[in-house]
């Protein structure tokens, strides 16, 4: 259950964007053992010249995951490559125009309703 945030360009399409929030969302569940139904995206859309990835002129999408600490390295990399396969196949994004980022942090740093931190008893 990451909260993912992804980095578009502005002007794409609502079958563009869904595409790459599916691929995005398939990859954490397969990869992850996340529930099908734990889905917690923002998606940002930004003029060209305000996703900078370094000299990348082209389709490119950042990915920024939030989520609790303790995923071991394998998921993580599982997770890169079904990623990238999957943005690669639908909307058809050069693998090298991804950039995936991981932050972790801990029980007590999630709330979900109600002002409660859900994880901690």
């Amino acid at each position: 259950m990451p909260l993912v945030n992804i980095s578009v360009l502005k002007g794409k399409s609502r079958e563009y964007i869904k595409a790459v929030a599916d691929a995005v969302n398939s990859a954490v569940i397969e990869t992850m053992g996340f529930p099908t139904d734990d889905r917690y995206q923002i998606i940002h859309e930004h003029e060209e010249h305000c996703l900078e990835y370094q000299t990348r002129t082209q389709d490119r999408v950042i990915i920024y995951l939030i989520m609790r600490s303790g995923r071991p390295p394998e998921a993580k990399k599982a997770f890169y490559k079904k990623v990238v396969d999957n943005l690669r196949r639908d909307p058809g994004i050069d693998p090298a125009n991804v950039m995936i980022v991981f932050v972790e942090n801990h029980d007590i740093d999630w709330s979900f309703k109600d002002g409660d931190a859900q994880f901690v008893p």
